[in-house]
């Protein structure tokens, strides 16, 4: 009995050891693909055929293989923005951007350069992130965007990336309004107005301007400086009569027995009679 014991555990032991050379012999093949060139056309086709059958991953890889196995050709031009839109289709929006910027790097003078200009600014405007967020990606949606339009002002790309710029500006606004009224709510009226001046001087046209004028008006009111909180009041009471921001604005100077009187020399009549907001 001990004896078949032992011609069994050696036989086991020569099995695994075996099928142990013969998987590490497997992993090494496998690990290693033979590199196959294909023609440049079944490569493109293959991936426009992907990106039509909406497997836009596959598509990018393909598209990119184009290139990798013919560099030179007129197909490894039409590939690389390929590559870049189908990063865009498949929310990769990382890989979009570096695709089209090695595009315009590459072939600046290339008839789809504006569309490269266009996929990178839409792939960082598709990552604005909500207002109480970093905007990083906001400012460079609105850098981007702003480079379309002054780069290619006839172009449809132009025309949308304009209406884009005005969402983007209104995000960037609503992280200062969100930053000052954390500080207002917590007594640092310095710090608010800070904020809310920038959203007057940076953003006059977006959708924040009326409450920034009133949170002014409380900030200077809570510091005593009568001058400009009435300032704030009358420019939004002139520009914005009938909003709610006014009204409120309205209730506290009066609390104050105070009303919307523009001094001369306060900054936000500069600032705002600067953009012919008055």
């Amino acid at each position: 009995m001990d004896t078949d014991k032992t011609i069994f555990e050696r036989g086991m032991t020569k099995l695994l050891t075996v099928l142990f050379a013969l998987g590490i012999l497997a992993a090494c093949s496998s690990s290693e693909p033979e590199y196959v060139e294909r023609p440049v056309e079944d490569l493109y086709n293959e991936a426009m055929d992907y990106l039509i059958g909406g497997n836009y991953e596959a598509a990018a890889k393909n598209f990119d293989e184009v290139e990798r196995q013919h560099p030179y050709s007129v197909w490894a031009t039409k590939a690389q923005v390929m590559a870049a839109f189908a990063y865009y289709q498949s929310n990769r929006y990382d890989e979009a951007i570096l695709a089209a910027e090695r595009f315009v790097e590459l072939h600046p003078g290339n008839s789809n350069a504006p569309y490269a200009y266009y996929l990178r600014a839409i792939s960082y405007y598709e990552q604005i992130a909500d207002a109480r967020r970093d905007q990083k990606n906001t400012e460079m949606a609105l850098k981007s965007l702003s480079e379309v339009v002054n780069r290619f002002p006839d172009t449809e790309y132009a025309k949308d990336a304009k209406l884009k710029i005005d969402l983007a500006r209104d995000h960037l606004a609503g992280k200062e309004m969100d930053i000052g009224r954390y500080y207002l709510q917590r007594g640092n009226y310095v710090a608010a107005i800070n904020r809310f001046r920038r959203v007057l001087e940076n953003f006059q046209t977006t959708t924040h301007v009326p409450e920034a004028l009133h949170r002014l008006t409380e900030s200077y009111l809570m510091l005593g400086v009568k001058d400009e909180a009435q300032t704030a009041a009358a420019v939004l009471g002139y520009n914005f009569p009938g909003s709610a921001w006014y009204q409120d604005s309205y209730v506290l100077l009066t609390g104050e027995q105070l009303e919307p009187l523009e001094h001369e020399g306060s900054w936000i009549s500069r600032v705002l009679k600067k953009i012919d907001i008055l």
